[in-house]
C-alpha cells in the first residue's frame, strides 16, 4: 500500500473528513458503476454509493489492510447492494400503463425490468481506470451495455454479484468468496448458473437482425463516423416525421421496449404499427438532441407544444446498433433526461 494512502487512512481514522474524502474520491465513480450494474438503476446506485461511503467512514478502524482499500470498498458496496435487493422496497411492483391509449398489441413481455434506467456516458468518462482484472470475461464496453445490464437483472442477487465481481471486475474466485462471505465452491456454482443465463440472453440479443445463430459476443459495432451518420439519419427521420425513413434504418426483427412498462414490440411490421400509432401520430413534430448512454448512442426526443412556442421533453431513446442498422430502441420517460444534461424544454426555432 502506497505511503500516501497509508497516511490518509491514519488521518481519516482520527476523524479527518478531508483525508477520508481524498482517500475514497478516486474510487467513487467506479463504485457507482459497480452498484449500477448490480441494481440496474442509477438512482439506486447513487443511494448505494452514499451508504457505502458512510459505512466505510464508520468502519475504517476495522480495515486491517489485508486486502487493498479498493477491494475493501468493493466488498462494502457489493453487500450494500445485496441488502437493498433484499429489502426491494424501491422496485415498482406494477408498471404504470403506457400513456398512449391506442397503441397496437405488443409482441409480449420484455426482459427489461421496470426499474431499469440508462447510465450517462459522461459519468463513464470520470472512471480512472476502465481496464478489468485478468480474470474478466467481458470487455468494459460490453459490461455497461443495456443488454448486459438487463441480463444481470435476470439473475438472483448473489449470482449477479458473483458474476460482476469475477467476470466484469476480474477478481479471483477466492477473493469473490471472501467478499461475499461464501465458500469458493458456492461461488463457482453461482457463477456457472449466472454465466449460462447471461450468455443465453446476450446470444439472443446479438442474434437480432442476423441469421439467428447468435453468439455470446455482440455483433461488430460501427466505427464512430459510421455511427454518427446513422444517428444523423435517425434524427432526420424523427424531425421530418418520416416513418418510412425510420423503418429503413431498422433490422427485420428489431426490438422496441419502454421501461417501466414490461412490454416489447418485436419485428419491423409491429414497429411500424407502433410508431404510426404513437410517435408519428398526425400533427406531431419533434426536435432531437443527441447524447450517449451505456456506451451507446441515444437521443433526447422533444415534442412540439401546440399551445406554446416550445418543444417539451418526450422521451430518451437509447439505440442499439449492429452492422449498419438499428437492432433495438429502448425508450425511457422524461424523468431520466436531466441526468444527461438535457433540458425540460427547447425553444421554438424560427
Amino acid at each position: 500500500m502506497e505511503m500516501d494512502t497509508t497516511d490518509l487512512i491514519a488521518r481519516a481514522r482520527t476523524g479527518d473528513h478531508n483525508a477520508f474524502r481524498d482517500l475514497v474520491q478516486g474510487h467513487s465513480h467506479e463504485l457507482q458503476v459497480h452498484c449500477y450494474r448490480i441494481l440496474g438503476s442509477l438512482q439506486d446506485a447513487e443511494d448505494a454509493l452514499q451508504e457505502t461511503l458512510v459505512s466505510a467512514w464508520r468502519n475504517l478502524g476495522g480495515f486491517g489492510q489485508q486486502s487493498s482499500l479498493r477491494t475493501w470498498l468493493y466488498k462494502i458496496a457489493t453487500n450494500r447492494c445485496l441488502s437493498m435487493l433484499r429489502a426491494d422496497s424501491r422496485r415498482p411492483r406494477i408498471a404504470p400503463p403506457l400513456p398512449e391509449a391506442t397503441l397496437p398489441e405488443p409482441s409480449g413481455a420484455g426482459d427489461a425490468p421496470p426499474w431499469l434506467e440508462p447510465y450517462p456516458d459522461v459519468l463513464l468518462d470520470h472512471l480512472v481506470d476502465q481496464r478489468p482484472g485478468p480474470e474478466a470475461r467481458y470487455e468494459t464496453t460490453e459490461a455497461i451495455s443495456l443488454a448486459f445490464i438487463t441480463a444481470l437483472q435476470l439473475l438472483p442477487p448473489r449470482q449477479r454479484a458473483a458474476l460482476v465481481l469475477r467476470d466484469v471486475l476480474g477478481y479471483h474466485a477466492a477473493e469473490v468468496a471472501q467478499m461475499l462471505d461464501a465458500t469458493q465452491e458456492s461461488v463457482q456454482s453461482a457463477l456457472k448458473r449466472a454465466r449460462a443465463t447471461v450468455d443465453n440472453h446476450l446470444a439472443d440479443s446479438s442474434s437480432t437482425g442476423s441469421s439467428g445463430t447468435g453468439s455470446r459476443r455482440p455483433a461488430r459495432q460501427l466505427d464512430t463516423a459510421a455511427e454518427h451518420r446513422l444517428v444523423a439519419r435517425l434524427t432526420d427521420a424523427l424531425e421530418r416525421a418520416d416513418l418510412d425513413a425510420l423503418i429503413g434504418l431498422l433490422v427485420s426483427d428489431v426490438r422496441l421496449s419502454m421501461p417501466p412498462a414490461m412490454l416489447e414490440y418485436r419485428g419491423i411490421e409491429t414497429a411500424q404499427r407502433f410508431f404510426a400509432a404513437s410517435t408519428f401520430r398526425p400533427g406531431r413534430t419533434y426536435r432531437v438532441v443527441p447524447t450517449r448512454a451505456n456506451g451507446q448512442p441515444a437521443v433526447g426526443l422533444y415534442l412540439a407544444d401546440p399551445h406554446a412556442r416550445v418543444h417539451r421533453a418526450y422521451a430518451l431513446l437509447v439505440i442499439t446498433i449492429a452492422g449498419a442498422q438499428i437492432t433495438a430502441i429502448t425508450g425511457f420517460n422524461t424523468n431520466v433526461m436531466t441526468r444527461f444534461g438535457l433540458p425540460r424544454t427547447l425553444p421554438e426555432t424560427d
